[in-house]
């Protein structure tokens, strides 16, 4: 089986090249200084932290899965998961992007997604510890008083203690406002915290000394709605050192991340703190989730990379047949599979989606630095914007493609992707959740179609089509120019389609959502496709000494518009055909 290799070669051309994003990062205030050089040297490390840490104890850790004790309500990781989190946390990639203040790095956001791309490669269970630590540090650093930042964010970002985040119960998932867990006042400003959540990753583990739950609950006087949600912090141990009253109940079987330790967290009287104002949770809570969410989108992009690899690396060894157009092994008993154009399809199509969704992704964390940072409010909001309205198609669309790849990697290997020999069935198994939780992907496209395309009255779409637009303009002899600006004009249709009869029916736009977020996605692709191989060709013209890896650029951006961006037809047409054919439908009718 292939060892997984860091894409820093692409990394750098999609960050570099493309997105010329030291260039605008150096607009930053707290990022003037942060160039190539310091960029480069930070990625490498990070490759080697994944090549040779994380990724050996993937297979180990899918094999061993976690481990519960009911007596003692504890839960033990896979063997050497502690020791590489350690490593892990030490090495200072807790604290990367965080808050220099509270012991952070002050990196760009940007910075820490491409590294998280290379942890979800090589290990998405482990990497998935920290991972969930960023949304409570971001929510606390958003909405916690100051001296809850003091006590807590220092910990959380060093590693040595993490987070959770605590919402879905056995009666609830996406409708929060049906959780039972209640919150009542103790006579010292606390809050005693009772009730069950239910798949918390990282609720119980032994990977740190403390586990900080953040827990949606309500008031006694709150609303019976979403508006009456609070959150609390609450801590697997006190400040004194007592154990609080926060307990695993149970580990959930499930499909995979088998290394991610999801747990039934039961809750009884435990003594939490109120984060942000009363009644004001779902606020709080959207803070966790953007993040996460785009974090979700980087373990889709990452497992797509692996697969890739693996099942190139196979397909270029595996023997078997004769190239339809006639030997091209002659010495050997059957030319490689790759010679089948059935073979080239799956491979090429893990390209061209990994590559093209790379680009959108770093694009969109990209906007999440220049939001935060940026010294002009007006270029603020207009980064945020973009921000808002790319995080669900960057979680939905990578996660689907990540999936699709890993299956398409299957299919390349055949039966012997099936067995566990090559791990590429792991990745598989991995994947699929990443479509359901942090919001199922379609939850992102309600999200897309219902909030983001009316944010701002329509200002975020209507900035991020002018921004394809002008470079449609801008470069009118652009490559694959006239397929962009055909798939563009169809997404436009599509958004006008939804905003009209959106408006008269919300059901209208519910059905087109799932087919619009993937035209906006694929149309979003072919834009980035456009700028790749504009700077692939510019670059083999100027007469670099790279030319595969500049020529594959070009040839990808090929199949991408004559193979993939096809479907964008079939997808407006499926938006346009409304509710009908879904609605229509009793529910005695689902069984006749």
């Amino acid at each position: 089986m292939p060892a997984y290799r860091a894409p820093l070669r692409d990394m750098h051309f999609v960050f570099d090249e493309v997105l010329d994003a030291y260039a605008t990062l150096q607009t930053l205030p707290s990022q003037r200084e942060f160039g190539n050089d310091l960029g480069g040297a930070i990625l490498e490390e990070a490759a080697k932290l994944a090549e040779n840490v994380l990724a050996p104890l993937n297979a180990s850790g899918d094999q061993q899965g976690c481990q519960y004790d009911p007596q003692t309500k504890a839960v033990k990781v896979p063997d050497g998961f502690r020791s590489a989190y350690q490593q892990f946390a030490q090495g200072g990639w807790t604290a990367l992007a965080c808050e220099p203040e509270f012991g952070g790095q002050g990196l760009p956001h940007v910075l820490n997604m491409m590294v998280e791309e290379m942890v979800c490669s090589a290990n998405l269970s482990l990497g998935m510890y920290p991972g969930l630590t960023h949304g409570a540090i971001n929510a606390l650093t958003a909405h916690g008083t100051r001296a809850q930042q003091e006590q807590y964010l220092p910990k959380l970002i060093s590693g040595e203690w993490t987070g959770t985040m605590c919402l879905t119960e056995p009666q609830c998932g996406t409708d929060l406002g049906l959780i039972r867990t209640r919150a009542l006042p103790n006579a010292d400003g606390s809050y005693a915290i009772s009730g069950t959540k239910i798949w918390i990753t990282g609720g119980e583990h032994d990977l740190a000394d403390n586990i900080l739950h953040l827990v949606l609950a309500k008031l006694p006087d709150a609303p019976n709605s979403v508006k009456g949600i609070s959150l609390f912090l609450v801590p697997k141990f006190l400040a004194c050192g007592t154990r609080n009253g926060a307990f695993c109940g149970g580990l959930e079987h499930k499909m995979g991340i088998k290394g991610s330790a999801t747990c039934v967290m039961n809750f009884e009287g435990a003594q939490g703190w109120l984060i942000g104002e009363p009644n004001k949770g779902m606020s709080c809570m959207f803070t966790m989730m953007n993040s996460a969410r785009l974090m979700v989108g980087m373990q889709g992009l990452g497992i797509a990379e692996n697969a890739y690899q693996i099942s190139l690396g196979f397909a270029r060894e595996r023997l078997q047949g004769r190239a339809l157009s006639g030997p091209k092994m002659a010495d050997k008993p059957a030319d490689s599979i790759m010679v089948h154009p059935d073979v080239r399809r799956n491979l090429l199509r893990q390209k061209v989606m990994i590559e093209g969704c790379r680009a959108l992704a770093y694009f969109t964390g990209l906007q999440m630095d220049v939001a935060h940072q940026h010294q002009d409010p007006e270029v603020r909001e207009r980064a945020d914007d973009l921000l808002q309205l790319l995080t669900p198609v960057v979680k939905s669309f990578l996660t689907d493609e990540g999936f699709n790849c890993a299956n398409d990697g299957l299919q390349v290997l055949g039966g012997s992707g099936y067995t566990q020999d090559w791990g590429i069935e792991q990745l598989v198994r991995d994947s699929r959740i990443t479509r359901i939780y942090e919001g199922t992907n379609g939850i992102q496209a309600l999200d897309l179609v219902g909030r983001k395309l009316g944010l701002g009255g329509g200002r975020a779409v209507r900035s991020y089509f002018a921004l394809i637009e002008g470079w449609l303009q801008a470069h009118p002899h652009a490559p694959h120019g006239t397929a962009l600006a055909q798939a563009f004009k169809q997404l436009q249709q599509a958004t006008l389609w939804i905003v009209t009869q959106g408006m008269q029916d919300p059901e209208q736009a519910g059905a087109a959502a799932t087919p619009y977020l993937r035209l906006f996605a694929l149309v979003s692709l072919a834009w980035f496709w456009a700028r790749m191989a504009a700077v692939a060709q510019q670059q083999l013209a100027a007469g670099s000494s790279e030319t595969a890896f500049y020529s594959a650029k070009v040839k990808s951006a090929d199949f991408y518009m004559s193979r993939v961006l096809t479907e964008s037809s079939g997808l407006l047409a499926e938006v346009t055909a409304g509710k009908a054919s879904l609605m229509a439908f009793s529910d005695e009718e689902f069984a006749a």
